[in-house]
């Protein structure tokens, strides 16, 4: 399946407010379309195929599998993180797959699809910096992705710290690099995939062991989307009985990939969070 991929220069919305426009599964299927916006820089969720210029991922795959079952085309709207939950309210994209955590705070703005990948957030640190544990990271300069769940985490666990945030993960580990700050925070899965990146470089880093947090990612439909969750549930949950997400997990995430996890310890089932 072909995916069309639309650039955006998305200016970050100043306020949060629904505009309360969305597609139901009758005007999608009457469109012959759904939009899904998508980070395209978060690999392996959602990236830029540098042979095919072609946004592909683990996230891609679910959204081309809800398209598949909805009988219509998939069409992939690059935005910034910062901008996921406004452009889904203002209705310029029909569903997010685009590494969102759900939290209860975000209930109240979009309706959330069973959880798609349980991970947690971890600092990675030169080893030069003689970091070996979280709390050494008090009152220090950490940087992370703008507009994502990673500074309140931060200012949680570790609350004289200094955050420093960037649009892409890719622009806070170039940071890390140049020695701007102290740590580099991100969901784990992500941060392994960036120490990867590294390459022989990477022996001069470390990922510390403790989560910050655990996040549950899930796709997001504007707030009371009624049908269309449905459907997306509908979705996932034939994934998960029939093996395919096994399948796309290990795809993605498995042994062999830049994250190289040994099994997955989740299940797409559940809504639910704490």
């Amino acid at each position: 399946m072909r995916i069309s991929l639309l650039s955006s220069a998305v200016a970050v919305a100043l306020s949060l407010v629904s505009a309360g426009v969305f597609a139901d599964v009758a005007a999608i299927k009457n469109k012959g379309e759904i939009v899904i916006g998508t980070l395209g820089t978060d690999e392996p969720n959602s990236f830029v195929d540098p042979k095919t210029r072609q946004i592909i991922g683990y996230e891609i795959d679910l959204g081309n599998e809800i398209a598949k079952d909805l009988g219509v085309k998939p069409v992939y709207k690059q935005i910034a993180v910062a901008a996921r939950i406004p452009e889904l309210q203002q209705g310029r994209v029909d569903l997010l797959a685009a590494s969102l955590t759900h939290n209860k705070e975000r209930e109240a703005l979009v309706d959330f699809s069973y959880s798609v990948l349980i991970t947690g957030q971890k600092a990675m640190v030169k080893k030069s910096s003689g970091v070996t544990a979280l709390d050494q990271l008090a009152g220090e300069k950490i940087l992370t992705v703008k507009g994502g769940t990673q500074e309140p985490n931060i200012l949680k666990a570790l609350p004289t710290a200094k955050v420093v945030t960037f649009d892409t993960s890719q622009q806070a580990l170039l940071a890390l690099q140049q020695g701007k700050g102290k740590a580099f925070v991100d969901d784990e899965s992500a941060l392994t995939n960036d120490f990867a990146k590294i390459g022989a470089g990477a022996k001069g880093y470390a990922i510390l062991p403790e989560n910050l947090s655990t996040e549950a990612l899930a796709l997001a439909l504007p707030k009371d989307s009624g049908d269309l969750k449905v459907a997306v549930d509908k979705t996932l949950a034939r994934l998960e009985s029939s093996g395919e997400a096994e399948k796309l997990y290990l795809k993605w995430y498995g042994p062999g990939t830049k994250s190289n996890q040994a099994e997955r310890h989740f299940k797409i089932d559940s809504d639910q969070v704490e």
